[in-house]
């Protein structure tokens, strides 16, 4: 390095931390206090002889149509019941989860200041990995089934997908729902478009969760991101000569950018490859246009795929 450079790079790292230190400041200016009602506690802990009670706190969770042997059934399933033991054995008391709530609704506040605190409801459903988190604009429902560590006995699915079931996972499952209410549909079907539209919600990761890891913020393990890492020249050369990039074929969508076991290159690598790895170059992509461009929060979601990546002067690291 030229020593003509050290004072440059001095003044872009107080001028980074001075920034930081002035956002995490208001922030933590910002008064959120969240509500959490137990759903899950009030369900089975209560008498069946009382159920109208807790169908009167809860209507949401009691649509029209259902007889109450339904429910009264369910209240004294031996294996609801073993699961409900199980949700309580680690979230007893979710005071440690409140708070990270409340930190994360200041920081969400603070980029998008129209938003409302939303009462929190915590759940025992079915299982539905899909939709571990449902955000709707004054409510967050939280499924505390999916959050026992990816170990846990119940869980019989595929280690890919039951490896993002811990604790750890909950706030970055929080943001990816707020996000999919934030950002309009994504209507192109190209790959490119794709990889940017999941970068742009992993980018706002990095903004709401800033003391998550980058493989937390992924749903990697730790290898997994090392991975990419590694290999990001290697990938890109791939789709560059490949031309994947702009192509409309829907089987690129599952091979590099939605949950998977593995990437499909169709190369020897592809057990070795974490899946998604188009998320991730994505989220390089839009990392590096929001470093080289002036532009707000709102207008890096109003940006269109091509826009982006032809303003980001995105090169792989090799």
């Amino acid at each position: 390095m030229k020593l003509y450079q050290i004072p440059i790079l001095l003044c872009l790292f107080f001028f980074s931390c001075g920034k930081k230190d002035k956002i995490d400041k208001a922030v933590e200016e910002i008064p959120v206090t969240i509500k959490v009602e137990r759903f899950d506690k009030a369900f089975f802990e209560t008498k069946p002889e009382d159920l109208d009670k807790v169908k009167q706190d809860f209507p949401l969770f009691f649509p029209a149509g259902n007889n109450d042997a339904v429910w009264l059934s369910k209240m004294q399933d031996p294996l609801w019941r073993e699961l409900y033991a199980e949700v309580q054995k680690k979230y007893s008391n979710f005071e440690p989860e409140q708070k990270e709530l409340e930190t994360l609704f200041k920081r969400i506040k603070y980029y998008f200041p129209k938003t409302k605190t939303p009462k929190v409801i915590t759940v025992i459903s079915e299982m539905d990995y899909n939709n571990k988190v449902i955000y709707a604009d004054s409510l967050l429902i939280v499924s505390l089934e999916l959050y026992l560590g990816k170990e846990h006995k119940f869980y019989q699915f595929p280690n890919y997908i039951k490896q993002n079931f811990e604790q750890r996972q909950m706030m970055p499952d929080v943001v990816s729902s707020f996000v999919k209410q934030k950002m309009k549909p994504n209507l192109d079907k190209n790959l490119l478009s794709n990889m940017i539209y999941s970068g742009k919600e992993l980018y706002i990761k990095d903004l709401l969760l800033p003391d998550y890891s980058d493989a937390d913020k992924m749903g990697y393990t730790d290898q997994q991101l090392l991975w990419c890492e590694e290999n990001e020249s290697y990938m890109w050369r791939y789709f560059i000569e490949n031309e994947l990039l702009y192509s409309d074929e829907q089987k690129l969508i599952s091979r590099f950018v939605s949950p998977a076991p593995f990437s499909k290159f169709y190369l020897e690598i592809d057990n070795e490859s974490p899946g998604r790895v188009g998320a991730w170059i994505g989220w390089q992509i839009v990392r590096s246009y929001m470093k080289n461009n002036e532009v707000s929060l709102q207008q890096l979601l109003d940006a269109n795929a091509k826009e982006i990546f032809e303003k980001s002067k995105y090169k792989p690291k090799k």
